[in-house]
């Protein structure tokens, strides 16, 4: 894992108040089909006032087979998913995380599964390239994700209007030294397709968990419900604050949460419990640790 990558220099004026979103799809094998799903829920969280909107992982093709998201892969600043996230962010005037969608992988059977992020202007600001690639194989459920998915190797916070962002995807989740490799961040999003098998029972735990240790704001955008290729996702997208109290939450469908994040609240709950000052072991090559 490569060092820490912060993408932005820190804006002078961070905001105290404002909403969030975090969309929820259950996204088919059909790009134009998902992005005008995309679309509506976008202008709906605008409409009700949220500045930060997360869409979950892969918002713009569940394809029948793991394979097909290969035909629609894209170059870096270019392609009709990219262009729409950009119209997307500039139209509503809106800090958009693009979920994440197929980028070019330095293997031409593969692809970079990357979360991209668009400031209210429509320019991107921010590229993550999910680290942790899942793997299962659970009755009859069978997962590679390394078949198809080349994986990234940086961490990447971004310094926004909001506070600084850290960005993971899905099974990073369940790594908390990512979370702690951001160092202190006031905002972690999280687009996701979790499985419906292991998220009924760790998927509120983990993310509510990352949340609480990290002393953030977390925004979990998820894919939820059955999807044309026979696969079924968790939902249960989410906001969750600093304490580890769910704001708000979708189970199943097409939606979006919307919660109000308050800094305020959040640097009175770091000072009545800095735990986050309270860290002594640093993480060392080969397991080891030392203060």
């Amino acid at each position: 894992m490569s060092p820490l990558d912060s993408t932005q220099t820190r804006p002078d004026s961070i905001q105290s108040t404002f909403k969030v979103a975090a969309v929820q799809m259950a996204s088919g094998p059909k790009v134009a089909g998902n992005l005008n799903e995309a679309r509506r829920l976008i202008e709906n969280a605008a409409q009700q006032g949220a500045k930060l909107v997360v869409l979950p992982e892969f918002f713009a093709i569940m394809g029948m087979k793991e394979t097909d998201k290969l035909a629609v892969k894209e170059q870096p600043g270019s392609g009709q998913i990219q262009s729409f996230m950009s119209e997307m962010a500039s139209k509503h005037k809106i800090w958009l995380v693009g979920g994440s969608i197929p980028l070019v992988a330095n293997s031409p059977n593969k692809v970079r599964n990357s979360c991209l992020v668009y400031n209210d202007l429509g320019e991107q600001i921010a590229r993550y390239d999910k680290i942790h690639l899942f793997n299962l194989e659970l009755g009859n459920e069978h997962y590679h994700e390394a078949d198809t998915i080349e994986a990234g190797d940086t961490v990447v916070v971004v310094d926004t209007p909001f506070g600084r962002i850290g960005l993971a995807v899905c099974y990073d989740l369940r790594f908390p030294e990512l979370f702690r490799a951001m160092k202190e961040v006031d905002i972690i999003v999280l687009p996701a397709a979790f499985t419906s098998t292991t998220g009924k029972v760790h998927w509120e735990p983990l993310v509510r968990a990352r949340a609480i240790e990290n002393l953030s704001y977390l925004i979990a955008a998820a894919q939820g419900g059955y999807h044309v290729n026979g696969r079924e996702t968790h939902g249960h997208a989410m906001v969750v604050d600093p304490w580890g109290r769910i704001l708000d939450e979708l189970a199943r469908g097409s939606g979006v949460v919307i919660a109000e994040v308050n800094r305020r609240y959040q640097a009175s709950l770091r000072s009545s419990l800095p735990a986050l000052t309270h860290r002594t072991l640093t993480l060392q090559s080969g397991g080891q640790t030392s203060k």
